[in-house]
């Protein structure tokens, strides 16, 4: 088991974010009361009564649609947002570069912000009619340009949200800074049902996302002509994936129990195992595999028949977490091997793992 630690925080708890030394955690709560720190010192940073989740990122964090508050010595201070939203803000991730950040809203709108310092507040350029409904999940390309998103639509979709002044010209050709603020550079049609959570792999390389239909999604060579392999699994839906190395995702979903996810020298991907478990499960059992080799062929033949007599939940297998898990965040150095992470979930849970006893997870 790679379970670290477990912190039972509330009844419910529907995201949360460390800082960048993981000294504070935030948490936004059913409850509306935000904790800080793994000791439980309470920390009220302002009336909660406002639309959408909490984030943070280094020494400041973000409400909708209000502030962002920087940590300033020992006080947080507020700095004006300008979102324009007319609907709840459903998600939120700042860029790696933290010069920007993005917003996902029910108004099928996302909001790319950024620091304006003659006002003093951080100001929205909006990405508009892309989307036919709410924005689920925004996820940063490394270089700070591109955007991925999924939706209720079912669709997910990569933006550009390079901004005149605030992102630097990359003078190599055919670069992601050539393009302009919100063009659509792919739309992934390969879900017929809402999507969820989307990662894109340290290299940008690969891209990871989730449908409410029991099935995860990797596309390569995102772009005109993307490839496009998916895994079906018997178990119930995902709501988050993140790559703890290339070629190797955690992903996490309304099963309660995390699912480790593979690509093999050919780069076929397939479930490998859960968390919880050491024993791999036959993916050839359980499990069906569908590639397209172009964007245009959504899905190929299938590699792997599906046995439904084999299906076991992991419920049976007994878990940390006993409600859904909704959120799954990486702890320390965030480059190509993540050791550590952490996940809440609808259970008021936030369970720490290390995967330095897991062989086959750092190989």
């Amino acid at each position: 088991m790679a379970v670290m630690a477990v912190h039972q925080f509330a009844q419910c708890i529907t995201c949360h974010a460390w800082s960048a030394d993981q000294s504070r955690v935030l948490e936004l709560l059913t409850s509306c009361v935000v904790h800080c720190n793994v000791q439980l010192q309470l920390l009220l940073l302002c009336y909660l009564h406002m639309e959408g989740w909490l984030k943070t990122n280094g020494k400041r964090c973000m409400f909708f649609k209000r502030y962002v508050w920087n940590l300033e010595q020992s006080e947080w201070v507020p700095t004006l947002v300008i979102l324009r939203l007319n609907r709840a803000a459903l998600c939120v991730q700042w860029s790696p570069k933290e010069n920007k950040f993005a917003v996902g809203s029910g108004a099928k709108t996302i909001c790319i912000c950024y620091y304006e310092q003659d006002n003093n507040w951080w100001v929205s350029k909006l990405i508009r009619k892309r989307h036919d409904s709410s924005v689920t999940s925004v996820s940063w390309h490394p270089d700070n340009i591109f955007l991925a998103t999924t939706s209720t639509d079912g669709k997910c979709r990569v933006f550009s949200t390079f901004i005149k002044g605030v992102d630097a010209k990359d003078s190599k050709k055919g670069t992601s800074s050539d393009s302009k603020f919100g063009e659509l550079i792919v739309q992934l049609d390969l879900s017929s049902s809402w999507t969820f959570g989307v990662k894109w792999s340290p290299s940008g390389n690969t891209l990871a996302y989730v449908g409410h239909n029991s099935m995860i999604y990797f596309v390569d060579d995102v772009g005109p002509s993307p490839l496009a392999q998916n895994v079906v699994f018997r178990d119930l839906p995902l709501r988050d994936v993140l790559f703890v190395s290339e070629r190797k995702v955690i992903g996490v979903g309304f099963d309660c129990n995390p699912m480790v996810f593979a690509a093999d020298e050919r780069g076929t991907w397939s479930f490998v195992r859960y968390l919880g478990e050491r024993k791999a499960v036959s993916s050839a059992s359980r499990y069906g595999s569908q590639f397209s080799e172009a964007f245009g062929k959504f899905y190929g033949q299938s590699k792997h028949g599906v046995n439904n007599d084999a299906v076991e939940t992991s419920r049976t297998r007994g878990t940390v977490h006993e409600n859904c898990i909704n959120c799954i965040i990486p702890l320390g150095d965030r480059g190509k091997m993540i050791r550590r992470f952490s996940t809440s979930g609808l259970d008021g849970r936030i369970v720490l793992w290390d995967l330095e006893n897991e062989q086959d997870l750092l190989e």
